[in-house]
């Protein structure tokens, strides 16, 4: 019996570790419409190196889905040349690969670290881990909500400029700072702003090193959009920035 049971244990466990499998390219794309951030293992078999870590790196970080993609002929489609690991996120349209060949030492933590420091969605929350992957983006310009998480108002306005996000892929990324953790205060006295203030929108463009407040009043979706479009109309140069040194608003 304990013979039998182990049998079941071991099946059961291999069963419940597999990745899904992707056998074509309109498999790979539907997977990647699926969430805001999947991984694919564009690997030769489960017994390539880095299937284990992908695996057990999954199971970590449960919020990004993971597959596993062994038709090299789907490979040329995302530019896959051999055994790689990649995440692909729709918060800017990009594919982020890991090429197994050139890391000496694949290990879980490091796959781990890799999927959290990349996993940018529409509306990412800011931390030191999630910050080097926002930095790292191509989208220089960041639209960001700071809130107090628990107040009345935040999870109304996460979901409604989460909602807006998708308008602007490419052109911003929508980052939430939470004002109720004190290592974003820095971040909030950057805008001249403390928690007692918050709900507030900001936008900050990094190549221009600029930034600027949205005046206050109601966060709706219309008043957020327009002050995106006078970013993007570049409207908002002539503007006094925000922050500790120059208070005024737009």
């Amino acid at each position: 019996l304990s013979i039998i049971l182990s049998l079941f244990i071991s099946c059961y466990c291999s069963k419940y570790s597999a990745l899904p499998k992707l056998n074509n390219t309109k498999d790979v794309e539907a997977f990647i419409d699926s969430a805001e951030v999947v991984v694919i293992g564009f690997l030769e078999g489960e017994e390539s190196h880095g299937y284990k870590e992908l695996v057990a790196a999954a199971k970590r970080v449960s919020s990004v889905p993971a597959a596993i993609c062994t038709v090299k002929e789907v490979w040329a489609d995302y530019n896959i040349a051999s055994d790689s690991i990649a995440l692909f996120r729709k918060a800017d349209n990009h594919q982020e690969n890991i090429v197994l060949s050139k890391i000496k030492k694949l290990e879980t933590d490091g796959l781990v670290n890799f999927i959290s420091i990349n996993e940018l969605r529409y509306i990412t929350e800011y931390n030191q881990v999630t910050a080097v992957g926002l930095f790292n983006s191509e989208v220089k310009t960041h639209l960001l909500f700071f809130a107090n998480r628990g107040s009345k108002e935040y999870l109304e306005l996460k979901e409604r400029l989460g909602a807006l996000a998708p308008e602007y892929t490419g052109k911003f990324l929508f980052v939430l700072i939470n004002g109720a953790v004190k290592s974003n205060l820095k971040s909030l006295n950057y805008f001249g702003l403390k928690p007692q203030d918050l709900p507030r929108v900001g936008i900050y463009d990094g190549d221009s090193d600029m930034k600027w407040l949205l005046p206050e009043g109601e966060i709706s979706t219309e008043r957020v959009r327009e002050f995106c479009e006078s970013f993007l109309r570049g409207e908002l140069k002539e503007v006094k920035q925000a922050g500790a040194e120059a208070k005024t608003e737009l």
